[in-house]
């Protein structure tokens, strides 16, 4: 274990101390949103992110260790452990090489080269093996195992043997491996075609770029590796890896010829024999396995950069917002809702039909307008949503005061079908559920889009190629981060909030839920434990980021954790406060005074360590404060674009709806989203635009091309005239 900790520092660039605490709080139980926010002092403040990447880094070192320790025994028990190959294991720093070394001695199904052995000839290939120079010729040597009762009836037939026996001692050495595998991944080539029997148009035109495609495997972007086995697994590409076989060769004949011997020419075609029939397929699908692992994590942690701004934009509050659910044969769905959420009216109108039709559905949503009090307007970016969204432009001259927005509808229909919403809303068919999700999308997208499987909101790239269980861990703890960042309302959190809470889950969240229905509004943190199966673990990890507006002690709804609320009272005392100035919000000059106390004799004073103390202080000047709301709001529109209005040069602002490989996408009022090429998102080299930008930022850009026919905009954010 201490091997671990001291490759985790290294790699990690953190000291070992931290390293060590961190791994005895995950050891002890506690959860990575806790750690980061309550256990600074014994981390040295690292964040979420860094915290995770620990965690998931130690899982693999002793995976590995795990591993190591199974080899040892196994080749121990053949009794072929030495103290050579015993070092060699204990070095390797990967599990492929771990099992290179493993690969002469792991159980296996019968080869050409096991039945060799059982006719007797591995004393022969040992002898050939080892080319001496004195060694006789091979035929000569070959005489004396030629024996009909095992099978072997000619010199032919011995050498044919022991050949294969010393093919696979070839293909088994971990060092030939290693080397080769070194020279693959500087010099192969991956290379695609149309399959045979393929048509290039048709369903196959989608993988246009890859019918004659070459590129170094050391130079493959993780999207085309990830569209080549698509493209390969639905039968439309023939994939392949390309070595010069001559090249491949030379580390193989380097590492087993001795040159003046008898039998080098033998063990010459048996290395090459291992290396066409043994290494090459072997190689290629490892090194094929490795390039789809790499763009795989490549691509989850891609989806996971995009997820979180998107999770954490920031929330449009206090408002009655209606959500239209686009549709064409079966109308638009409209739901009205209130600042909290809750569902004031719906309606179906039908605004893609005829003129009539859409006058009358322009009238119905005016009159639901004037009746509620509607002043925003969350429109669906699916199917008809840019009629949709010009028949709301028409209605907004009529009515002054009301803006709208085009929310992204990912995984909308996903939860309408969802059982989570049979139950929220079992008074409402599928598609009006959905148009209460966009319109709570509006109001509050994190609380909204935790009810939904993460892989549905849409923000990577062949989330759907990707190993599930993998990218369920990721996406998963980046919405429980986010969660945690902005806390809970105790009294009105959905049990889908609540179960991403630290140290809760699916069961306990129902059980808050069921306990706030029947014994009314939490009124203290306190009471949360006399909610059945939460313990003292579980309070300890969630407390701290649960918020109970309604409490008589104002620290239940700040982030301030209930074991530091003497810290946090003594800390006011220093200070010259009192709990009745957070309430009146009187603590502007808290920070002042407390950098005149001096942070380090504060935080000695309080009993807590000076990181903590200023999340305490910050939290005390804003409570009940959400970090959302210091973001940039989301642009509101009031009219619409078309692409016919779109020139090149011309400039607008627009939303960032998904970050990817190559480019960014970008909302700038039109139905179809633009792209700027990664070539186009600033003036210097970037390796991935997630360097510049996120999903959720407001940025300006500029028209370069629109493409009517194929209903393509590209844009760029270079050059662009600075704003007055």
């Amino acid at each position: 274990m201490e091997e671990i900790l001291k490759q985790l520092s290294a790699e990690l660039n953190q000291p070992l101390t931290y390293i060590e605490n961190v791994v005895t709080l995950l050891d002890e139980g506690n959860t990575i949103p806790f750690i980061a926010r309550y256990r600074k002092e014994l981390h040295g403040s690292m964040d979420d992110t860094t915290l995770r990447e620990l965690a998931d880094r130690l899982q693999y070192l002793r995976n590995l260790a795990q591993r190591r320790e199974e080899i040892c025994r196994s080749i121990e028990n053949q009794g072929k452990l030495t103290e050579e190959l015993s070092a060699a294991i204990q070095k390797a720093k990967t599990l492929s090489e771990l099992e290179d070394l493993y690969r002469p001695y792991k159980p296996k199904r019968r080869t050409r080269a096991t039945i060799a052995k059982e006719k007797g000839l591995e004393p022969l290939a040992l002898q050939l093996f080892a080319q001496s120079r004195d060694l006789p010729a091979p035929e000569e040597l070959a005489e004396a195992y030629v024996s009909a009762d095992l099978g072997v009836n000619t010199v032919e037939e011995a050498l044919a043997g022991a050949s294969d026996i010393i093919a696979e001692m070839v293909s088994d050495d971990a060092a030939i491996r290693k080397s080769l595998r070194e020279t693959m991944q500087r010099q192969a080539v991956v290379g695609s075609a149309l399959a045979k029997g393929q048509e290039p148009e048709g369903d196959a035109a989608v993988y246009q770029l890859y019918f004659e495609f070459s590129q170094p495997l050391s130079k493959m972007a993780g999207h085309q590796v990830l569209a080549l086995n698509r493209g390969e697994r639905e039968g439309f590409l023939k994939v392949s890896l390309q070595m010069d076989r001559e090249q491949a060769l030379i580390p193989v004949r380097r590492a087993v010829l001795i040159p003046g011997s008898a039998a080098t020419a033998l063990v010459r075609a048996a290395a090459e024999d291992a290396y066409d029939r043994l290494i090459a397929p072997s190689m290629e699908r490892e090194l094929r396995t490795a390039l789809t692992d790499a763009a795989n994590e490549g691509a989850i942690h891609n989806f996971a950069l995009n997820l979180r701004p998107l999770l954490m934009q920031p929330p449009v509050k206090g408002h009655v917002t209606m959500g239209l659910d686009p549709g064409y044969a079966h109308g638009c769905k409209v739901a009205v809702v209130d600042s909290t959420g809750k569902v004031l009216d719906t309606s179906i109108v039908y605004l893609t039909q005829s003129a009539a039709r859409r006058e009358d559905g322009i009238r119905t949503l005016e009159r639901l307008i004037r009746k509620h009090g509607i002043e925003h307007i969350a429109i669906g970016n699916g199917t008809a949503s840019r009629e949709t969204e010009n028949a709301v432009c028409e209605l907004l001259t009529k009515v002054k005061g009301v803006a709208y927005m085009i929310v992204s509808e990912a995984g909308a229909s996903v939860y309408s079908a969802s059982p989570l919403a049979a139950e929220e809303f079992p008074q409402f068919d599928v598609n009006l559920r959905s148009a209460v999700s966009i319109a709570r999308r509006m109001q509050d997208p994190l609380a909204e889009l935790v009810k939904i499987d993460p892989k549905a909101i849409g923000v990577g790239q062949y989330q759907h190629d990707l190993p599930e269980k993998r990218l369920d861990e990721a996406l998963g703890g980046v919405v429980e981060d986010c969660v945690n960042a902005v806390g809970v309302d105790l009294n009105t959190a959905s049990p889908s909030l609540l179960r991403r809470v630290a140290g809760l889950n699916n069961t306990i969240a129902k059980n808050i839920v069921t306990y706030r229905e029947e014994n009314g509004a939490f009124t203290s943190r306190k009471q949360v434990l006399k909610v059945p199966k939460l313990g003292a673990k579980a309070y300890e990890q969630a407390a701290g980021f649960l918020r109970v507006p309604e409490s008589k002690q104002i620290l239940d709804n700040t982030g301030v954790h209930p074991e530091s609320y003497a810290a946090a009272e003594k800390l006011l005392e220093l200070c010259g406060y009192s709990l009745s100035d957070v309430v009146a919000g009187k603590l502007q000059e808290l920070n002042a005074r407390l950098e005149a106390y001096g942070a380090a004799k504060a935080a000695e004073t309080c009993g807590v360590g000076v990181p903590t103390l200023r999340d305490i202080a910050k939290e005390l000047c804003k409570p009940g404060r959400d970090p959302r709301d210091e973001l940039p709001p989301p642009i509101l529109r009031t009219d619409v674009l078309e692409m016919k209005d779109l020139k090149p040069g011309m400039v607008l602002k627009g939303t960032v709806r998904n970050v990817i490989d190559f480019g960014v996408f970008v909302d700038i009022g039109v139905h179809q989203d633009g792209l700027v090429h990664i070539s186009k998102v600033c003036n210097k080299f970037i390796k991935h635009p997630s360097e510049v930008v996120s999903v959720g930022d407001i940025v300006k850009v500029a028209v370069l091309e629109v493409d009517q026919k194929r209903k393509r905009i590209s844009l760029t954010m270079r050059d662009l005239p600075k704003e007055s």
